[in-house]
């Protein structure tokens, strides 16, 4: 049997994990009582059971009884009953920005301060965190995208990697995203947008990429961006970070921004110790504004 507890961060996304693995053949429980968990647990796994795919939503719900999960995770242990944790996590701000959309109450936010219920709902999770088999940011995830990453897990049975980079073209005219770890201003190169035959096209274009990357800064700067990524991952993965987001820019985000960041993903896609993402956040925003 395989079973797997489901848990992190209220409004991270533990209601929709459930129901990808549901869809995928688990049994789902959510909220079950703490006092029932190992219970329920040598049920299923005695043998007796047609289930064989188990999942139990844990969460801040449970109240104190929460904190007695640790010594219910010892004793499962010493019983023979092997679990995975799988905890869902994401940015303060884009939790509160989540609460605020649904207009949901919190759990612990008692005095009606969602940051502070955040805050407080950290402290009471870090033991399940530090236990977890799995953790994914669900900051930058769509729900296909968590799904396609569930799928890895508890369907393909692929190995898991726990950094999420996120390469991200964006545009200075536009802000610089709030969400960014690294940002990188590639304003030094060339701008095809002078050229009237190179304006209407985007990073995407060849014929972009071959202006770009025609000019040796461009080469150097991505082999130094590159050698300092490569340098950099392990020692956030040591620190246990999680989701890493690489913002590279230019003025309107749509040529050289873009074709940097295509350039660096194509580097690091192929790494075995964490996934990666491409994204242009500004590249049709010139083409809205009719410019």
């Amino acid at each position: 049997m395989r079973l797997v507890i489901v848990t992190g961060m209220s409004g991270a996304g533990k209601a929709t994990a459930l129901k990808i693995l549901e869809d995928a053949g688990y049994f789902c429980v959510d909220n079950l009582p703490v006092p029932f968990v190992d219970k329920f647990a040598e049920l299923t796994a005695s043998g007796n059971s047609e289930i064989t795919k188990v999942a139990i939503g844990l969460d801040i719900r449970s109240g104190k009884a929460l904190e007695k999960m640790e010594q219910i995770l010892e004793h499962m242990a010493v019983q023979g009953i092997s679990y995975e944790i799988l905890f869902l996590d994401a940015g303060s701000e884009i939790l509160v920005k989540r609460y605020k959309e649904t207009r949901r109450i919190h759990p612990l936010a008692e005095s009606g301060r969602i940051e502070q219920g955040i805050v407080l709902e950290r402290e009471r999770l870090i033991f399940l965190k530090k236990h977890a088999d799995y953790i994914i940011d669900t900051s930058q995830l769509l729900v296909r995208e968590l799904k396609q990453e569930l799928d890895k897990i508890f369907i393909q049975n692929r190995e898991f990697k726990n950094l999420m980079i996120t390469v991200l073209s964006f545009g200075f005219k536009y802000g610089i995203p709030s969400d960014a770890d690294l940002v990188f201003d590639v304003r030094f190169l060339p701008n095809p947008y002078y050229y009237e035959e190179l304006r209407k096209l985007t990073g995407n274009d060849p014929a972009i990429q071959n202006f770009v990357m025609g000019f040796d800064m461009a080469h150097v700067f991505l082999d130094k961006l590159d050698d300092m990524v490569r340098f950099l991952v392990p020692n956030y993965v040591l620190e246990g970070k999680n989701q890493l987001v690489i913002a590279i820019g230019c003025t309107g985000g749509k040529h050289r921004s873009v074709t940097l960041s295509n350039k660096l993903y194509e580097r690091l896609q192929n790494q075995n110790d964490y996934g990666v993402k491409l994204e242009h956040r500004d590249i049709g925003k010139d083409a809205a504004q009719g410019k």
